[in-house]
């Protein structure tokens, strides 16, 4: 039963690098994975490309055949795949068991109110593969209340249009320290609390045309749709810490069930024990503490940790068995022994042939 990720978000968000990060990260773990490109327009890619659309059907072909701007062009290119599934299909076979992860274009419309791409993974649920979509947005969006409530709608109407196991992430979280202070902690905007308390912040920043009571209603409104549906919580990245990393793909694999049937290997390494122990997930409280308060102390933290392990990992590769005997032409009955150590009382005397 082969497992997948549907990475989905804006431009920007980070879904690339993401991709990039967590092919490494698995890897690093021991997990075959492998990497779908799903973006027509993407013809350099860092990760390596086990499969790509440009194969099938190019934006720019598509532009210039069918007269479409960027946008439809990518909307006509997935309603082409829909048609094609055969194409992904046979691709995904060669890939057999290998963990896949899908690379998608950063249109929001795909996933907002186009059918293609639900359609496309519906059909791909339906041959076996377990799939989780992970929603990327850029952390940047906390730092104005308004870009914050804009982002939790798309968020929200991504969840019910795709109607997948659904993992929301704020990503570039390792950037909110260096930006101005947030009125309320990071878990406030993590398990989205009480919006109302960001009301009047939204006034403060909406120009004096929009500070109408219509305006405020509609803000309301939009806050209480939201918190009605109960349904928008935020994991977060920093994607170049592997903490963060181990986290999050332990939260994925709760939500595909990919933690309750597989096993990493026997070659076990300091990260696949993590991610088989329970204690490594990330409690909410710290988030605040880990990224905001005390960033630098804890990257310097685990940037010693880090360095303890690889000398670690260099003295068990130095620590190897005695120089041996120097194996020349000789046929030697004691050639490939360990050299005595101390006077033993034995003279060894070589033959000459």
């Amino acid at each position: 039963m082969p497992f997948a990720q549907l990475v989905l978000g804006s431009p920007g968000a980070g879904k690339s690098t993401y991709c990039d990060g967590m092919h490494q990260f698995m890897s690093a773990i021991g997990r075959d994975c492998a990497v779908v490109n799903l973006d027509p327009a993407n013809d350099k890619t860092n990760y390596p490309c086990a499969l790509d659309i440009r194969e099938l059907i190019t934006l720019e072909e598509i532009m210039q055949d069918d007269q479409l701007g960027p946008n439809g062009g990518i909307l006509y290119a997935f309603e082409e795949l829909e048609h094609n599934m055969d194409w992904l299909v046979n691709g995904l076979k060669e890939l057999e068991d290998s963990y896949i992860l899908f690379d998608c274009p950063g249109q929001v419309e795909l996933y907002t109110h186009h059918n293609s791409l639900r359609n496309i993974f519906f059909k791909l649920q339906k041959s076996g593969y377990r799939l989780v979509a992970v929603h990327l947005s850029d952390s940047f969006c906390l730092t104005q209340p308004s870009l914050y409530i804009s982002n939790l709608l798309l968020t929200l109407r991504a969840m019910l249009q795709m109607d997948l196991p659904h993992i929301n992430v704020l990503t570039k979280i390792d950037k909110v320290a260096s930006y101005d202070p947030l009125p309320f902690n990071l878990d406030f905007y993590t398990d989205v609390q009480d919006l109302s308390y960001l009301t009047s912040y939204m006034e403060e920043e909406e120009s004096s045309a929009a500070r109408s009571a219509r305006f405020h209603r509609l803000n309301e409104a939009v806050a209480n749709l939201v918190e009605n549906f109960s349904l928008v919580r935020f994991e977060v990245l920093a994607v170049e810490n592997k903490k963060s990393m181990m986290h999050l793909l332990r939260v994925i694999d709760r939500a595909g069930g990919y933690v309750f049937g597989s096993a990493e290997g026997a070659n076990d390494t300091v990260w696949q024990v993590a991610m088989r122990n329970e204690g490594s997930m990330m409690e909410v409280q710290d988030i605040q503490e880990r990224w905001v308060d005390a960033k630098d102390e804890y990257d310097a933290a685990e940037a010693k940790e880090e360095e303890n392990q690889r000398k670690m990992i260099e003295g068990d590769t130095a620590a190897t068995t005695p120089d041996l005997i120097p194996d020349d032409d000789d046929d030697d009955e004691f050639d490939g022994m360990p050299p005595p150590t101390g006077d033993s009382g034995i003279t060894i005397v070589r033959r000459n042939q």
